[in-house]
């Protein structure tokens, strides 16, 4: 019996077997997220990450599209006067707002969880964002993605011109973002940007949840510090890291987490590890 957790405006959230299920909730909006939404996804990621019972974490979207980005009546109030008269001051507010909307972001990136992205049909604009800071991502064969902003006549500032060059080529990343075209399923699996294409949404929440399992059977221990350390490999030198990893298994590496490997692998059963 899964367990839903806490009652949200725009998301449907349970934990089933070690895995959370964050579904956006707002398909006749094409899952489109106004200020609640944003507000929710950094509640919940931060939620997910302090609660025991969870050691991996799904991410799709209810409806015909996987996330349509930010709702565009939200927009055009961020580009609204912001009741301020001095100029200075106005500009630092719409600073503070864009900060605000990069921060549920950085909240799956930062979970110490890993996050599994799995995409059907719309991934624009900020779903984009979003899922460049997932672990992995997933799609079907209609899945399409695109950096919006540029048709809408802006930068696009909530992480994908600098999450998505780490994922993919440079100069794709260049092309998506000058041009506003669409990549589609197979390409994206070409350019690495989704691990795999699968030809439906059920056989890709099927599959997806089949890895998430698997991940969810491992130590909990050390799938955190595995997202940890690859986190912080991808930003600094191969010595940087050596020297990370180092300090960390010092600190992590005895624990009842491979002791019950160990013996789990010797008897030849399962392991059952700790919350």
């Amino acid at each position: 019996m899964a367990t839903v957790v806490s009652q949200y405006e725009t998301y449907l959230v349970d934990i089933d077997n070690k895995i959370a299920h964050v579904r956006f909730n707002r398909p006749e909006k094409a899952n489109s997220l106004a200020q609640t939404g944003w507000d929710e996804l950094e509640t919940i990621f931060k939620e997910l990450d302090l609660r025991s019972d969870v050691r991996v974490i799904v991410l799709s979207g209810e409806g015909k599209n996987f996330c349509a980005g930010i709702d565009l009546e939200m927009f055009m109030g961020l580009a609204q006067d912001l009741g301020i008269k001095d100029e200075g001051r106005k500009r630092e507010a719409l600073r503070r707002n864009v900060h605000r909307l990069q921060a549920p972001i950085n909240a799956i990136e930062n979970c110490s969880k890993p996050v599994l992205a799995a995409i059907h049909r719309a991934c624009v604009g900020g779903a984009v964002d979003i899922v460049t800071a997932c672990d992995m991502r997933y799609c079907t064969s209609d899945a399409f993605f695109s950096i919006e902003e540029i048709n809408i006549g802006m930068v696009a500032d909530l992480g994908t011109l600098q999450r998505l060059p780490k994922l993919i080529g440079e100069g794709i990343v260049r092309e998506l973002a000058y041009t506003g075209r669409r990549m589609l399923a197979d390409e994206a699996r070409e350019r690495q940007l989704v691990n795999e294409v699968y030809d439906d949404k059920e056989t890709m929440m099927a599959e997806v949840m089949q890895i998430a399992e698997t991940i969810a059977s491992k130590s909990p221990l050390s799938i955190r510090g595995t997202k940890q350390v690859l986190n912080f490999s991808r930003d600094h030198s191969v010595a940087d890291g050596l020297e990370y990893i180092a300090t960390w298994n010092a600190a992590m590496l005895i624990s009842n987490d491979i002791t019950e490997a160990m013996t789990a692998k010797m008897t030849g059963r399962p392991a059952e590890f700790e919350d």
